[in-house]
């Protein structure tokens, strides 16, 4: 992978071919050339980061236990039974009243039962939950994605304005000293000295400044993905696939999970249209009767059928809220669908813009590279005065910077297309 910020300053850097050493961007130590293999061994990929936020975040332990819950579901589903068995005793005996011996006593298991077509709706419920959990994990991963890859190309940006400041320290320093050797040699004034000084020591607190907000933005990285190594922000764009169910293309996981949610609340309706009623129940029991003092006893074995009824006071309310849910699912899919189809579409104009402002932030950085190259000159001639080289320095200076920003936002205007298109890195 490449970092846009580093090409953008090499790319840049041609034009001040016309200018002296210390009027030329100074290389950063840290920006090694991005063939070397150090480069690439000192620098996360996306994908990598991705994956040690992943570990680290809250999200992932919920993931894991909404599908351990619909996991369990989906067994509960496959059950011989519709509930838990119950165990029945009783006794009953005349020691109050008569005393004659009587007593009886009985044992038997109460199992609850199927409806027709219950256990099978029941379980096209625990699959839909099943896959909503799975893409409901997507979803969190993909959200994730987004904030590494923010922080990705903010310390990318972080990193361009330092190495921005340090050529522009690097610079300034050099021809405060050439400076100081001019008037040494009684071609300059002091106060010209003075200048350069103040110039370059303001050029050197901009740069503890850039360092600072670097290492900040470093400590944001670090917190979010627990990784050391400083992010690799990906440059080349990919092919862009359909929105909805394209040829080869994955849909958006908010998508698939809004379609999944849609799906599940229809299951549930169709498991509540099989649910009329509470479930049946059937007991078996073995009783054993004394009907008094020497007389034998007697066993027997009963067999019972309980049939709950299904009325309106007890169905109404629940199929409102099923059909209340389902209504929310469908309109929620279709809302999701236009905000989807708007993000994407936002997302590709800013990066047209953030093109369009590069290439004009680009050509603006080497037309003030150019006139700096001229007034130098023009300074070593003794034609223009000291103030006049500063400006237009620091003119050329601050275009490069706005430049290599602009190449930062470039980035990450890319990276949020590939946010929106539903891409994890």
């Amino acid at each position: 992978m490449k970092v846009l910020p580093r090409l953008a300053a090499c790319a840049l850097a041609g034009g001040l071919a016309g200018l002296p050493a210390w009027a030329q961007p100074a290389a950063s130590p840290a920006a090694p050339s991005a063939a070397t293999p150090a480069t690439a061994q000192a620098h996360a990929s996306l994908r990598t980061a991705l994956d040690a936020a992943w570990l680290r975040a809250v999200a992932s332990r919920e993931a894991e236990g909404q599908r351990s819950r619909a996991d369990a579901e989906r067994v509960a589903a496959g059950s011989l039974w519709a509930g838990a068995p119950a165990l029945e005793l009783s006794h009953r005996n005349d020691r109050l009243h008569g005393r004659a011996g009587s007593r009886e006593t009985e044992m038997g298991l109460a199992v609850p039962l199927w409806l027709p077509g219950q256990r099978g709706a029941r379980t096209g419920v625990a699959d839909a939950g099943l896959a909503q959990a799975r893409l409901a994990e997507q979803v969190a991963r993909w959200r994730l994605a987004g904030e590494v890859r923010e922080a990705a190309w903010q310390v990318a940006g972080q990193q361009a304005e330092l190495e921005q400041a340090e050529a522009l320290a690097t610079s300034l320093r050099q021809l405060a000293e050439d400076v100081v050797r001019r008037v040494q040699a009684g071609d300059l004034a002091p106060a010209d000295s003075l200048a350069a000084q103040a110039e370059a020591l303001a050029a050197t607190a901009a740069r503890a400044d850039a360092r600072q907000r670097l290492q900040a933005a470093h400590a944001r990285w670090r917190l979010l993905t627990g990784l050391t190594a400083p992010p690799a922000p990906e440059d080349a764009a990919e092919p862009e696939p359909a929105l909805h169910d394209a040829a080869g293309a994955a849909p958006h996981p908010e998508w698939q999970l809004a379609s999944q949610t849609t799906e599940l609340a229809r299951q549930r309706v169709a498991l509540l249209r099989h649910s009329r009623r509470d479930a049946p129940e059937l007991t078996v029991a073995v009783r054993q009767d004394t009907p008094g003092r020497g007389e034998a006893a007697r066993g027997s074995v009963s067999v019972g059928l309980r049939l709950p009824f299904g009325t309106d006071e007890r169905n109404r309310p629940l199929e409102a809220a099923a059909l209340a849910e389902l209504d929310i699912a469908q309109t929620h899919e279709q809302r999701l669908r236009e905000r989807l189809d708007s993000d994407i579409a936002m997302a590709r104009e800013a990066q047209r813009s953030a093109q369009a402002q590069l290439d004009a932030e680009a050509q603006r950085a080497r037309l003030l590279r150019e006139r700096a190259a001229l007034l130098d000159k023009s300074f070593r001639a003794g034609e223009t005065p000291l103030p006049e080289l500063l400006r237009a320095l620091a003119a050329a200076a601050q275009a490069d910077s706005t430049a290599a920003r602009q190449t930062a936002a470039l980035g990450l205007a890319r990276a949020r297309l590939q946010q929106a298109l539903g891409r994890l890195p």
